[in-house]
């Protein structure tokens, strides 16, 4: 049989999806699957997608005709494309038009919006599960929701994050020093700065943890349209908190930390709550979406929105380190007993050949 062929489309390229999509790559790569990642340029740029011995095509996230009759190009051949997200499921569906290529869709996490986008929104999801001959979810929540959309197969499936690096081979207390943290407890959050990952609330609770001696040091690591707010209360606020943009390596802030917060209305397989676990670094987080299952009894749950909560949480676990070594240890155990990055690559495959047409074999001359 002739080496299958697959497209990897990637649309803004969320932290989630793009590692996602490096780890899939490295592993078909390995397999024997020929592999074409196309995503906005800067997406390389941060992933380098053709360290893992794919081919990358930049492609815009736009839906304008050059960046369709791109994309369209970059499909042709293949015997499966892949999309990962929303958006880049329905600029595929519209490039692939007239092709019978199977495509298959990871919806990798939930958006919210309000009004008028509400309903777009809603017209966007349909479109994308519709058109996918299978759609893939991390969560329970959003197969339910793809087969609410109309999609024609949805199934629960494995997304392992890439495992870091060991905890003693990423703290060597630089980070710490440099942060400010030597001796107040050091708390971490990271993602897009947009409302619906709750980091309003958050700050609300760090209003609360001005007063515990000493006031731990909370850095938020992310960009979004909702930077330049947040940064406005923590001086309005004289607030503990420090806004530091997207770092190269929040893992290694995460394994100096005392704590992870995670405040978001939804999350999937949050990277930072699987690297948080992994690392055996306590976690409250949100009881929303993909949380839960995730986590297991590895993390202290608490209500969206709820400060008053989050706040109080917070405050016990920095007061009680018996607490925090048992979330340690059972954050470890619960990681142990995720799917590894082999069983998500097996998993995909097994789509893949249940899709691909059967290729003829190449005869000699």
């Amino acid at each position: 049989m002739s080496q299958l062929r697959t497209v990897q489309v990637l649309g803004g390229g969320s932290a989630g999806s793009s590692a996602h999509v490096g780890s899939l790559a490295a592993g078909l790569v390995a397999r024997g699957v020929q592999v074409t990642v196309c995503a906005p340029a800067a997406v390389d740029h941060a992933y380098d997608f053709t360290a893992t011995g794919a081919h990358f095509l930049p492609v815009p996230r736009r839906s304008d005709p050059a960046a369709v009759a791109a994309l369209r190009a970059a499909c042709t051949g293949a015997d499966v494309v892949h999309a990962h997200g929303l958006h880049a499921a329905s600029r595929t569906a519209f490039a692939l038009s007239g092709r019978t290529v199977p495509l298959v869709l990871t919806w990798h996490s939930r958006r919210y919006a309000e009004g008028a986008r509400r309903q777009i929104l809603h017209l966007l999801e349909r479109r994308a599960v519709r058109a996918a001959a299978v759609v893939l979810a991390p969560t329970s929540d959003l197969v339910d929701r793809a087969r609410s959309r109309g999609a024609r197969d949805a199934r629960l499936a494995p997304v392992a994050a890439p495992a870091p690096r060991a905890a003693d081979t990423l703290y060597d207390g630089k980070v710490r020093a440099e942060l400010g943290a030597v001796e107040r407890p050091l708390l971490i959050a990271a993602g897009s700065l947009a409302p619906h990952h709750g980091f309003d609330a958050l700050l609300d609770a760090a209003r609360v943890w001005r007063g515990l001696d000493p006031a731990p040091l909370l850095v938020i690591a992310g960009e979004g349209r909702d930077r330049a707010a947040l940064q406005q209360r923590v001086r309005d606020e004289e607030l503990p908190v420090r806004l530091i943009g997207c770092p190269d390596d929040v893992c290694e802030l995460t394994a100096a930390a005392d704590l992870a917060v995670l405040p978001g209305r939804w999350e999937g397989r949050s990277p930072l709550a699987q690297e948080a676990l992994r690392l055996g670094v306590p976690l409250v987080a949100t009881e929303v979406g993909g949380v839960p299952e995730l986590v297991g009894e590895a993390a202290e749950l608490v209500p969206f929105g709820n400060a008053e909560a989050l706040a109080r949480t917070v405050a016990r676990l920095l007061g009680d380190p018996e607490r925090c070594a048992r979330l340690a240890e059972a954050g470890r155990e619960q990681a142990a007993r995720w799917p590894t990055e082999d069983d998500t690559i097996a998993h995909v495959l097994s789509v893949y050949d249940e899709l691909a047409q059967p290729v003829a074999p190449v005869r000699g001359r």
